[in-house]
């Protein structure tokens, strides 16, 4: 082997080791650089990358200063551009013999001649689609042309900047389909874990806040995926706009999460949160749609003495499902009792769910009488667990785990099965009485399948629908995003069930909805039965609901009776029906048939079924 073939084959080896141990291309191809300057005394070597849209930049220059390479730096190829930037423009090896007085150099040469640069000898290196990557140069001191040896280094070094390349861009490919999202383009997950490893070893203080894009699943449903991609990418821009220290990485579908760099205290992260809300908001256009960006933030500081990241994280994220349930659209902090609290809902929600499963979810009923009989005319059915120990514990043990829309709709449907073989059971017995109610919730309406629930559940068993009365609150109503939740009442009550409007004054304009949705039956809320004797505005209220009722053909439940002075006021007032601890305690299926055929109404006719009190 000759001694140049021995140079060549050492100078692909250093390289090629280099590209193997993940050198960055720049290490490598500088090594490149000095290797073949070495073997080509009195020449200098440059590698230039043409990035979109054809703009030079160096990737290597060790042998010239660093202001060559930066005036070189953003320029753009074309035919006069040097040798370099005419040999990318033409696709094709560029010799210039005299750069002083070659036209493609009379805009350049005042970089090369102070420098003792006479000529210039640019290859282009190809990437594989045939364009242009890079240019490998080689600058001589003398006005000349390459050698034989300066040829082949040329073309060896040629075939290696473009494994390097090719190597790199793969590289480079690898991690942007690792660290961002493949949709969107937003740093992903696994670059937030990096970011947030990074942050937690430089040993700095700093924050952490987790943004959820409000309604994105309601952009993607009625506009299409690509203008919900488009949302995100958005808001992932403005954030970053807000503060450039701020990158938003995509945890999940509809989540962000932004490292807040240097933030010292909980001041300082409420406002960068704050800068990041303002940013978020204001129209965007969205595959073709208009769309108003809505965010909500949780945030949380990190303390090195007492955190890992992984309880940074689930501190951000208990702030971050406060701000969803109680600020939606705008920001919560992280503080040491929300994690308790937030503990416990998800150990009762672990309950429950579990309780649901081992089928431990039971009804209790509370009789609804008239109040000038004493006679049952309804019942309202009461979720119950039975807890393993056969306790029976009371829905305000575990109503926080409702705020779990799949429990919810699972205890529904275990609520509705019961409900339904109870109903059965004491109409067998000949037991005869109107309704039963049955509290339904947001989620119930939103899955979009209540009305075929209650068909097949109830029907399975042959107890006509006329015997349910679906109790619903005013957040169901205000819960909808849209006109669904009233086309569903109006469907259900059009198969015969009633529907009732449930702790009716606690929420906003409940008149209001007493116009918007068609319901049968007005349950006063307890609060008001509480002062109807003692407080002149609560006697003023019932009775104007009381008489708002009548002439809507309303029928009212007064909930929450617990004295004879109450039933004495609620008669006076024109209130018939009622409910409370005073005509009964909530008790099991066994228990409330023996209350119903000792008191349940009796009907006017043997076999005729009564509908309404």
């Amino acid at each position: 082997m000759s001694v140049l073939s021995a140079s060549l084959l050492h100078l692909q080896t250093e390289v090629l080791e280099a590209i193997a141990r993940g050198e960055s291309l720049a290490s490598t191809l500088g090594l490149l650089c000095r290797r073949a300057e070495a073997m080509a005394p009195g020449t200098t070597c440059t590698i230039l990358a043409v990035e979109a849209p054809g703009i030079l930049h160096t990737i290597a220059s060790p042998g010239l200063p660093a202001s060559f390479s930066k005036a070189i730096n953003g320029r753009p190829i074309g035919p006069n551009v040097g040798s370099c930037g005419t040999a990318a423009w033409r696709n094709e090896p560029v010799l210039v013999t005299d750069i002083e007085h070659d036209p493609l150099w009379q805009d350049y040469k005042a970089l090369a001649i102070p420098l003792g640069l006479k000529a210039c000898w640019s290859t282009p290196i190809p990437n594989r689609d045939g364009g242009v990557a890079a240019t490998f140069a080689f600058y001589f001191k003398e006005p000349r042309g390459p050698n034989e040896l300066e040829r082949l280094i040329v073309q060896t070094s040629v075939h290696l900047c473009s494994i390097a390349i090719e190597h790199e861009e793969a590289r480079a490919t690898n991690h942007r389909l690792a660290y961002f999202d493949t949709l969107t383009g937003v740093p992903n997950r696994l670059h937030f874990n990096g970011l947030l490893q990074q942050q937690i070893a430089s040993g700095t203080p700093f924050g952490l806040l987790l943004a959820d894009i409000d309604q994105l699943k309601t952009i993607n449903d009625t506009m299409g995926h690509a203008a919900g991609d488009a949302v995100i990418r958005t808001i992932a821009e403005r954030i970053h706009a807000s503060d450039p220290a701020l990158t938003a990485c995509r945890l999940a579908g509809d989540e962000f999460a932004i490292i807040v760099p240097a933030c010292t205290s909980a001041g300082e992260l409420e406002a960068t949160a704050g800068k990041v809300l303002s940013k978020v908001n204001g129209l965007l256009l969205a595959a073709g749609y208009s769309v108003e960006p809505h965010i909500t933030v949780g945030g949380a500081l990190f303390d090195a003495a007492t955190q890992d990241a992984d309880t940074l994280c689930q501190n951000a994220d208990f702030a971050l499902y406060h701000a969803k349930e109680t600020n939606r659209g705008g920001y919560v902090p992280f503080t040491r009792d929300l994690r308790t609290a937030i503990v416990n809902r998800i150990n009762m929600v672990r309950d429950v769910g579990q309780a649901i499963a081992d089928e431990r979810m039971l009804p209790h009923y509370q009789p609804i009488v008239r109040l000038d009989t004493g006679d049952i005319v309804g019942l309202e059915a009461l979720a119950r667990m039975r807890r393993p120990d056969g306790r029976i514990a009371s829905a305000a043990e575990f109503h926080e785990a409702f705020s779990d829309p799949r429990i919810a709709y699972q205890l529904t449907g275990q609520m509705l099965s019961q409900v339904a073989k109870d109903i059965r059971l004491w109409l067998d017995a000949g037991i005869h009485f109107q309704h039963v109610g049955i509290n339904v919730t947001t989620g119930d309406f939103e899955r979009g399948d209540l009305e075929e629930r209650l068909v097949r559940t109830f029907g399975a068993v042959g107890v006509p629908l006329r015997h349910v009365l679906l109790e619903v609150n005013e957040a169901v109503f205000v819960g909808g995003s849209d006109n669904r939740i009233p086309k569903s009442v109006d469907a259900l009550r059009k198969r015969g069930l009633l529907v009732a409007l449930d702790d009716f004054g606690t929420g906003f304009a409940s008149l209001t909805h007493l116009l918007s949705f068609p319901v049968d039956v007005i349950k006063i809320d307890k609060s008001f039965i509480d002062r109807l004797t003692t407080s002149a505005p609560s006697s003023v209220i019932v009775g104007a609901v009381l008489d708002i009722a009548r002439k809507l053909n309303m029928r009212v439940v007064a909930e929450g009776v617990e004295t004879a002075e109450q039933v004495d006021k609620l008669r006076e007032l024109g209130c018939s029906l009622g409910q409370g601890y005073l005509f009964g305690r909530p008790c099991s299926a066994a228990e409330t048939m023996i209350l119903l055929q000792n008191f349940a109404q009796q009907l006017p006719e043997a076999g005729s079924e009564q509908r309404r009190a």
